[in-house]
C-alpha cells in the first residue's frame, strides 16, 4: 500500500505538543470562519445556546487529547472515533487525515476506508484524501469501486507527470485479485488518456502490462501496436513488446524492432539484449551489446553482460577486455552493496577464465579479491577445482561442503557445485550417485531429471539414462534439451540413427537455429554416412557457437573429408581453450592425431 509514498500503516501516538497544534490550527480555521461540517453548522435551538469559538475549541482539545491517549493504549477504535468526531466538528483536513491512519492502526480497512471517505467528502479537492480512498479500495479487493478516485487521480495528475504516474498504476492494480476487472477499470479510466498523442503511447502500455498480469496476452499485443502506432519512437510500446516476448510472444518483437530504427535508449536496447539472451539468440544479443558498448562506453552493464557472451563462446581474451572496460565503471557505483555485487561478478568471471586457461595463480588471485559473503559457495567451488587439479579431490569437496547454508534450497546449490566437481574432475560414477538424491528427493524435478540423465548416460548407464528423457519428454512434451540429449546419446553409439535423427530434429524445431541440437543433427548424419550434409550442419553450428565439442565434430567431419590442415587449425584452437575436453581427447585419440 505504498502506491503515492503518502499512506503509512503505522504511526507513532501523538503528543500534547501537536495536539495543541492541532488545535489551534482548528481554532484558527474557525476564526476565519471556515464552513463547517452539517453537524457543526446546524443552528442553534432555544433550549441550546450557540456554542463560542473558545468551547468549541475546549471540547476539540479534550477530544484530541483523549484520543491520541486512547491510541497510546493501543484502543484505535476509540481513538479514530475520538479523532474522527473532532475532525468533523472542526472541519480540520488534518485531523480527518489523523482519523484514516488511527483507523489503518486499527487493523480494519472497512473503518480506514470510511474516514477516509469522509475526508473526503469534506474536502473533495484533496488529492491526499483521494489516494487514501483509491488505495483502501484496492487493498479491500473493491475494485470495481476504484474506477472513480482512479479517474479523480488522473484528473490531478499534471500532464508533464502522467506518463510516470501510469506506470504506478499499473504497478498498483496488478496486485488485486480479479486481474481481468482490474485491467478492463484501469482501461475505462485511461480512456480520454488513449486519445491524446501525448499520453496515449504510455496509457496504452499501461493497458498492455494489466492485460499481460490477467492472462489476455492478445489483447496485450493489440494494446502494444496501438502504442507503437501513435510513437514509434516512443519507448512505452518497445518495452511492453519485450514483456510480451518474455511471455512467449514473438509476435512482439517487430515492435521492438521498430522502435530500435529511432533513437532508443540504451537502456530499453540492453533489455532487448537480455530478453534474446533468454531465448538463446546470443549472436543477435551480441550484436545489440556491441552497439552500446560502441555508443555508450559508459554503460557498465552491456560491457558485463557481453563479456559473459564472449566467454561462453569460447573468447577468453576478448572477455578479459570487456571485463577491463566494466571494471572502473563498477567501482564508481556509489552504493556499497550494489558495487560489490557486480564486482563479485566480474571478479568471479575474470577467476574462471583463468581457469580455463589452467593458469590457477591467477585465478586464485581473482578470487582473492571478493569480499562478497553472498559468494562464497561460488568462490570456495572454483578454490575446490584447482584442489581437484592438484590431485586433492576428497579436500576440494571437503572445502565445497563446508560451506554453510540456511535453506534447502541453499543445500540443493551446495550438492550441485558438488556434483560439477566431480563430473569436471572426471569422476562420472561418484557425480551419478550424488545426483541420483537430488533425484530421490525431487522425482518430478524435470530440470534434476534430466541432469540425472546427462551423468547416467557418462557413467554408462545408457538405460537409466534413456527411462528418465522420456520420462522427462511425457511429462514436458516440449524439452528440446530432453530430445536433445537422447538423440545424441543414440547416435553417439552408433545405435537406431533413424530414432536418433527423429528426436533431434523435434529438438530442432523447438529451438530452431541452437547450435548444440545443431551439432547433434550434423554428429547423426555423419554417423548415417552423410559427410557432406554433416559439413555443413556443422559448420553453422560452429558459427553460431565456437564450441570445443563442436569443434571436436567438425574436425573429424573435415578429418574424414580429406581437409585435414583446417582439421587440424580447428582441434589446436580448441585445445588452446581446454585441453581436458573428452570429447576432443577421445577424437584425437580414436584417429590417431597430435595436432
Amino acid at each position: 500500500m505504498d502506491y503515492y509514498g503518502s499512506m503509512q500503516l503505522h504511526f507513532r501516538p501523538l503528543h500534547l505538543p501537536l495536539a495543541l497544534a492541532l488545535l489551534l490550527g482548528s481554532h484558527a480555521v474557525l476564526a476565519q470562519g471556515r464552513p463547517a461540517t452539517p453537524k457543526a453548522a446546524a443552528a442553534p435551538s432555544a433550549a441550546q445556546p450557540e456554542t463560542s469559538a473558545e468551547e468549541l475549541s475546549a471540547e476539540l482539545f479534550y477530544e484530541i487529547l483523549v484520543g491520541e491517549m486512547a491510541a497510546g493504549q493501543g484502543d484505535m477504535v476509540n481513538a479514530m472515533a475520538l479523532m474522527l468526531e473532532a475532525a468533523r466538528q472542526s472541519g480540520s483536513e488534518q485531523l480527518y487525515r489523523r482519523a484514516t491512519e488511527l483507523g489503518l492502526q486499527s487493523r480494519s480497512g472497512d473503518r480506514a476506508l470510511s474516514a477516509a471517505q469522509e475526508w473526503k467528502h469534506a474536502f473533495p479537492q484533496s488529492r491526499d484524501a483521494n489516494r487514501y480512498v483509491l488505495q483502501l479500495l484496492l487493498a479491500l479487493n473493491r475494485v470495481s469501486e476504484s474506477l472513480q478516485p482512479l479517474q479523480q487521480e488522473i484528473a490531478f495528475t499534471p500532464a508533464a507527470s502522467k506518463p510516470a504516474s501510469f506506470l504506478a498504476i499499473a504497478q498498483l492494480y496488478s496486485r488485486v485479485s480479479d486481474k481481468s476487472l482490474a485491467a478492463a477499470v484501469v482501461e475505462q479510466a485511461l480512456a480520454k488518456e488513449l486519445r491524446k498523442p501525448d499520453t496515449g503511447p504510455a496509457a496504452w502500455a499501461t493497458v498492455g502490462h494489466l492485460r499481460i498480469v490477467a492472462g489476455q496476452k492478445e489483447l496485450a499485443l493489440d494494446a502494444a501496436r496501438k502504442s507503437h502506432a501513435m510513437a514509434p519512437d516512443n519507448g512505452a510500446a518497445a518495452l511492453l513488446a519485450l514483456e510480451l516476448m518474455e511471455a512467449d510472444m514473438p509476435e512482439a518483437e517487430p515492435l521492438v524492432q521498430g522502435y530500435l530504427k529511432h533513437s532508443p535508449s540504451a537502456t530499453i536496447r540492453m533489455a532487448y539484449a537480455r530478453v534474446l539472451m533468454g531465448y538463446e539468440r546470443n549472436a543477435q544479443a551480441r550484436e545489440q551489446l556491441e552497439i552500446i558498448t560502441n555508443e555508450n562506453p559508459e554503460f557498465a552493464d552491456a560491457w558485463l553482460a557481453l563479456a559473459g557472451l564472449q566467454f561462453q563462446n569460447g573468447e577468453p581474451e576478448a572477455a578479459q577486455r570487456s571485463l577491463d572496460q566494466f571494471i572502473p565503471l563498477a567501482e564508481k557505483v556509489p552504493d556499497d552493496s550494489t558495487r560489490q555485487a557486480v564486482l563479485t561478478q566480474a571478479y568471479l568471471m575474470h577467476a574462471s577464465i583463468a581457469l580455463q586457461q589452467r593458469n590457477d595463480k591467477a585465478a586464485s588471485q581473482w578470487l582473492d579479491k571478493i569480499e562478497d559473503g553472498h559468494a562464497i559457495l561460488n568462490v570456495q567451488s572454483l578454490r575446490a577445482t584447482i584442489l581437484a587439479r592438484q590431485g586433492q579431490l576428497p579436500q576440494a569437496r571437503a572445502l565445497i561442503r563446508a560451506v554453510p547454508t540456511r535453506s534447502p534450497a541453499q543445500e540443493k546449490l551446495k550438492r550441485r557445485a558438488e556434483i560439477q566437481l566431480l563430473r569436471d574432475a572426471g569422476a562420472p560414477q561418484e557425480a551419478y550417485l550424488l545426483q541420483r538424491t537430488l533425484l530421490d528427493q525431487s522425482p518430478e524435478d524435470n530440470d534434476i531429471a534430466y541432469d540425472t540423465a546427462i551423468l547416467a548416460d557418462k557413467a554408462g548407464k545408457y538405460d537409466t539414462a534413456e527411462a528418465l528423457l522420456r520420462g522427462v519428454i511425457e511429462r514436458q512434451p516440449t524439452h528440446h534439451h530432453a530430445y536433445n540429449a537422447l538423440g545424441y546419446s543414440l547416435a553417439e553409439r552408433g545405435i537406431r540413427l533413424d530414432e536418433a535423427k527423429t528426436l533431434i530434429q523435434k529438438a530442432l524445431d523447438l529451438a530452431p537455429n541452437d547450435p548444440f541440437i545443431l551439432d547433434s543433427l550434423g554428429w547423426v548424419e555423419f554417423q548415417q554416412g552423410r559427410k557432406t550434409e554433416a559439413l555443413a550442419i556443422l559448420e553453422k553450428a560452429y558459427g553460431l557457437r565456437n564450441d570445443v565439442d563442436i569443434a571436436a565434430h567438425l574436425g573429424e567431419v573435415l578429418w574424414q573429408l580429406g581437409d585435414k590442415t583446417r582439421a587440424r587449425t580447428i582441434w589446436q584452437q580448441a585445445l588452446a581453450r581446454d585441453p581436458q575436453n573428452d570429447t576432443l581427447r577421445a577424437t584425437l585419440k580414436r584417429l590417431g592425431v597430435r595436432p
